[in-house]
Order: structure tokens, then C-alpha cells, then sequence
């Protein structure tokens, strides 16, 4: 049974840090990019970054830009999201999610209907 399991999460005053953990079992993602997504009370999912298989590129929201890193530990199956300067709007739920297509070694998508497996998702709560 595949499984993403995401961690990390909690609750943080404004100008804080948080680092999430997303740990795959079931099978490996290390051919696969894979991506962080975040959906906040009565709006839609988004997104949020994403990482090519290997690490080697990296693709982040706008909104996010300069505050969150995506990171990959291919041999622990695990993705990181690394978040700095966290604002009361980044309050949601994340989701980290991997996409099974097979797109090159710099392949990413920031769409969320490309990903074909989902976590549970982690709460982050930014207080201001």
C-alpha cells in the first residue's frame, strides 16, 4: 500500500519557521518529481513547490518565493518543505504529493491534477 505521510506541521507565530517532512512507503519516488500543495479554509488547493526527481530544480508560488525551500532525500523516500518568514496567510492544510509521469530530468508540475498520489496533509496555523 503506497503511502505519504506528512509531518512537520503546527502552530507559529508570524516571522517564524516551520520545516514539514513528507515520508513515502509502498514504493519509491526517486524517478519522480514531487510537490507541496496547501489548501486554506473555504478556498481552493494550491500550489505551492515542486522538485524534479533528482533535486536538481526547484519551482515555488509566487506568494512563497524566497520564504519556502523544497528539498528531497531520495534515499529516505522523504520530501521537506522548509518554511521561513511564515505569514498568518500561509495558514492551511499541506499536502505533499508525488506525479508518477515520467517527464525527463527536469520535469515539475504545478498542477495539482498531474500528481497521482496525495498525504493526509499537515495543519500549519500561522498566528499573527
Amino acid at each position: 500500500q503506497v503511502q505519504l505521510v506528512e509531518s512537520g506541521g503546527g502552530l507559529v507565530q508570524a516571522g517564524g519557521s516551520l520545516t514539514l517532512s513528507c515520508a513515502a512507503s509502498g514504493r519509491t519516488f526517486a524517478s519522480h518529481a514531487m510537490g507541496w500543495f496547501r489548501q486554506a479554509p473555504g478556498k481552493e488547493r494550491e500550489f505551492v513547490a515542486a522538485i524534479t526527481w533528482n533535486g536538481g530544480r526547484e519551482h515555488y508560488a509566487d506568494s512563497v518565493e524566497g520564504r519556502f525551500t523544497i528539498s528531497r532525500d531520495n534515499a529516505k523516500n522523504t520530501i521537506y518543505l522548509q518554511m521561513n518568514m511564515l505569514k498568518p496567510e500561509d495558514t492551511a492544510v499541506y499536502y505533499c504529493a508525488a506525479d508518477l509521469s515520467y517527464g525527463g530530468p527536469y520535469y515539475y508540475s504545478d498542477s495539482a491534477s498531474d500528481y497521482n498520489y496525495w498525504g493526509q496533509g499537515t495543519q500549519v496555523t500561522v498566528s499573527s
